[in-house]
This record gives structure tokens, sequence and C-alpha cells, in this order.
């Protein structure tokens, strides 16, 4: 073996040793910090600062209580689709107005007004569902399941076409969960 090879294969030996070495420290970081964050999290220390998803509000229910109310969520986000789409489709409609020439800002505004009205009639079908659905619970599963009326838009996610169609998804629990 001539020294370039050996010095080409001492090298690539040498960059493989030093990936193997990041992706260890990495995944050594990664999983320290994870286990800090799921340790807080089941001390309950991030409960409150933190929004769970209707499938986590849901499995904190009763067992007797989750079917039925797995069951009137998923009702009441049927119920609220119509208008969740119809905002979606009149934020689309807004933006593309928006684009075309000539510009017509009265017609982003009213489409952007009735992209919002569709939405708040939507959000006000799912509360007075989900107020129903508080109704039904004894209280222990009352106190468990009121969170998810913190659920509404708050500073990042929620925002937009993309967030509508995750607070409908989210409205609308899987079976599974």
């Amino acid at each position: 073996m001539n020294t370039r090879t050996l010095a080409i294969i001492l090298g690539a030996g040498l960059a493989v040793s030093v990936a193997v070495n990041l992706f260890a420290a990495t995944a050594a970081y990664t999983a320290l910090t994870g286990q800090e964050r799921i340790v807080s999290r089941m001390d309950g220390k991030d409960w409150d600062d933190r929004r769970a998803s209707p499938r986590e509000l849901v499995a904190a229910l009763s067992p007797e209580a989750r079917p039925r109310v797995r069951q009137a969520l998923r009702d009441a986000g049927l119920a609220a689709r119509p208008d969740l789409q119809q905002a979606r489709e009149h934020r689309r409609q807004a933006i593309a107005a928006a684009a075309a020439e000539p510009y017509d800002a009265a017609l982003v505004a009213r489409l952007l007004d009735q992209s919002r009205e569709a939405e708040s009639r939507g959000r006000r079908r799912l509360e007075a569902d989900t107020l129903a659905i508080l109704g039904t619970l004894d209280p222990a599963d009352r106190a468990a399941f009121a969170r998810i009326l913190g659920r509404g838009r708050g500073g990042g996610a929620g925002h937009g076409e993309q967030g509508e169609a995750k607070e409908a998804k989210q409205a609308i629990p899987t079976p599974a969960g």
C-alpha cells in the first residue's frame, strides 16, 4: 500500500470517527434533555403551560365517559366542518383576489370578513357543543376535560388556512386514543 492510499484511508476513517462521535454526542444530549422534559411533564409541571390535544383530554376521562365524549366531539366537529370549510374557501378567494389585477381592496376586505364570520360560526358551534358535553360529565371528568375550552386561537398556531385545517382535524378525534 502506498502512502497516498494510506492517507486516504486514514482520512476517511477520521471523518467517520468524527461523524460517529458527533452523532453520539447529539443523541446523548437529546436523551438527557428529553428525559428532563418527560419527568417534568409526569410531575405535572408543564401540564398547565401547554395545550393538551383533545385526544389527551379524552384519555384523562374515566373509561365510562371516553366513548361518549369521543363520539360527541366527533359529532360537534362534523357539525362545525361546513362553516370552517367555508371560512377556508373565503380566505383562499381573498388571497386570489389580492393577487389579481386590478387590485380590489373592498373585495378582499369583504372576503376576509366573510371568512372571519364563517370561522366564528364554526367556533361558536364547537364551543356550544363542548359546553353541552361538559354538562354531561361528573365533576372529576368535567374538571379534567374543561381545559378544552382553552383551545382557542392563540399566538402562533391556528392562524390561516393550515391552522383552520388543523383545528378542524383536532375537533374530530380518531377512534384510537
